[in-house]
């Protein structure tokens, strides 16, 4: 859509991709938090729309407080870029539906500022309302140290807002949907957006049918 949209009500579901906007001046996501059409996404996860940012996008949506926490400079103050392992925390949301809970993905990354952070509030409130649906993991599900790409804090690589339909991680799930690319398990995010699309869609018998 473009960078100045204001009518939204025909979209299905918003993605706001990876990359960089407005060069990451000042800060990642800081600048293009007041793109124009934001008002309107905002409005339009308000209504209960389904949004997902990636990367970038996930950095967009913490700046423009559609989800809590920020995106900080990674650790090793290293561009990170590679493939990491994802355990999936909840699969009950409308983008991890496909998933089987504790399954581990594989996914990469490409980002020098995805370290998630949050006062300890926030943190516990995440915790505790299952809002944490990706963490990173190594291949056999074990949140460590060594398998956090960027000092996230409790390995956190995708939230969920409370009301459910506002999602944003740093992996990239776009890079990995065909063999070609090394993987399909990014799949997984889209069949789920999907799955809940097609649920909204059908109508509930009237009464007394």
């Amino acid at each position: 859509m473009w960078h100045a949209s204001h009518q939204l009500d025909h979209y299905d579901c918003v993605i706001l991709p990876g990359g960089f906007s407005y060069g990451d001046h000042l800060r990642a996501g800081a600048i293009a938090r007041f793109a124009p059409v934001m008002g309107s996404i905002e409005r339009y996860a308000a209504d209960g729309g389904l949004v997902i940012g990636i990367c970038n996008g996930f950095q967009i949506l913490c700046e423009a407080g559609l989800l809590p926490g920020a995106l900080l400079r990674n650790d090793c103050l290293q561009f990170r870029c590679g493939w990491v392992n994802l355990r999936v925390e909840n699969a009950h949301t409308a983008f991890s539906n496909a998933a089987q809970p504790g399954q581990v993905l594989r996914m990469p990354i490409a980002h020098g500022d995805g370290r998630f952070y949050a006062d300890d509030a926030t943190l516990a409130r995440l915790e505790a309302n299952g809002q944490v649906v990706l963490r990173y993991c190594d291949a056999a599900g074990r949140t460590t140290a060594a398998s956090n790409p960027n000092g996230s804090l409790n390995n956190i690589a995708g939230i969920v807002n409370a009301a459910g339909n506002v999602f944003g991680m740093m992996p990239h799930p776009e890079r990995c949907c065909e063999e070609v690319l090394g993987g399909t398990d990014g799949r997984l995010i889209f069949e789920s957006i999907i799955a809940t699309i097609r649920s909204r869609q059908v109508a509930p018998a009237p009464a007394g049918r």
